[in-house]
């Protein structure tokens, strides 16, 4: 039986379309703002939302997203708080998986994070630092629990590396466009959609593309090619604003990024058949 992300990126491709994820930072600028912030994702177009979990250390990421997370952390965000913001915001009929460093899976209780988060109404994890040949109790507890894994792959990855992800993953497999840290970009390296035929190629039933797409442009093109086009600096980015910027007027530039990208996404692929 297919997890809720998978039926998700399936009805997607039934559409003729990828799916747009929004990954968001638990508590920037504030638990409650965050919570309001990801409504916005959702009412304007995201098929799946990525929650990030703030850790002091998140050595994937970029300065967009660092920033951001030192804000919340600085502000009293912690673990806890993210199965707030999954219970406040997983009834809104979108699934919601979280991305986490191991570090703090391991220093909670591998068994009662995956048993929370599933409380909560989490669908699944992503895990950038960890990879299937370590994760044994990771996989054995999401599993109980019913949680999608997701593991990562980038252009470097083996072809017995990629065929050793793609069997261990659920939901999808997170393909990594470019190797280095998360941020916006003014292109998308060629070798992602390389990435993702040799994924699909080795049982990935579903293949998604994150790390440095930033403009509606840029969502279309590997929109054209993945099942997912994960967004994640481009909204926090927009969230952080301008000096004098009201939140509400952030939020609503934020909104406007999010329906910019999911209209390029759904389009591209109708340009194409016609």
């Amino acid at each position: 039986m297919n997890s809720i992300v998978e039926q998700r990126l399936q009805q997607c491709r039934s559409e003729g379309r990828a799916a747009l994820i929004g990954y968001f930072p638990v508590g920037y600028p504030s638990v409650e703002e965050s919570i309001q912030a990801v409504t916005t994702l959702i009412d304007n177009g995201c098929d799946i939302i990525e929650l990030g979990v703030p850790y002091s250390d998140p050595v994937m990421d970029g300065p967009v997203i660092a920033a951001a997370v030192q804000h919340a952390l600085d502000n009293g965000a912690r673990l806890s708080h993210v199965f707030d913001v999954v219970r406040a915001v997983s009834g809104r009929g979108v699934p919601i998986v979280v991305m986490t460093y191991f570090n703090p899976i391991f220093h909670y209780g591998v068994e009662r994070f995956a048993q929370d988060l599933a409380a909560a109404g989490g669908a699944g994890v992503v895990t950038p630092d960890l990879t299937p040949d370590y994760a044994h109790d990771w996989i054995a507890a999401a599993d109980a629990h019913h949680l999608d894994k997701i593991f990562l792959v980038a252009p470097s990855s083996t072809d017995e590396r990629l065929h050793l992800t793609a069997q261990a993953s659920r939901g999808f497999v997170y393909a990594a466009s470019t190797m280095g840290v998360t941020g916006e970009r003014t292109t998308i390296s060629d070798a992602a959609e390389e990435l993702v035929h040799r994924t699909q190629q080795q049982g990935a039933s579903y293949v998604c593309v994150g790390l440095g797409v930033s403009t509606p442009e840029q969502a279309a093109r590997v929109g054209a090619y993945a099942d997912g086009v994960i967004v994640g600096s481009a909204f926090v980015k927009a969230l952080t604003g301008e000096s004098g910027q009201s939140l509400e007027e952030r939020r609503e530039t934020m909104g406007r990024i999010a329906s910019a990208m999911a209209t390029a996404i759904a389009g591209v692929r109708a340009q194409e058949t016609s």
